[in-house]
């Protein structure tokens, strides 16, 4: 698995988690769903990304998004 896909699952894992947060645990949790798009947003534009920084210590191969 390359660092690109690690991060676009990642970032699916998540924005799927914190939908559950908001329906099954409180409404306020959809913050943390508006976090992951802002964070997802600007790394299109900017190229970094925290979590590609992480997957890239695991020792993922780089892909073409995050270098």
């Amino acid at each position: 698995m390359t660092l690109d896909r690690a991060v676009l699952a990642f970032a699916g894992v998540m924005i799927l988690l914190s939908v559950l947060l908001t329906i099954l645990v409180h409404p306020l949790w959809v913050w943390f769903t508006v976090f992951i798009g802002v964070n997802m947003i600007q790394s299109a534009f900017t190229g970094f990304c925290p979590a590609a920084m992480i997957f890239k210590a695991f020792g993922l191969k780089e892909g073409c998004a995050f270098k």
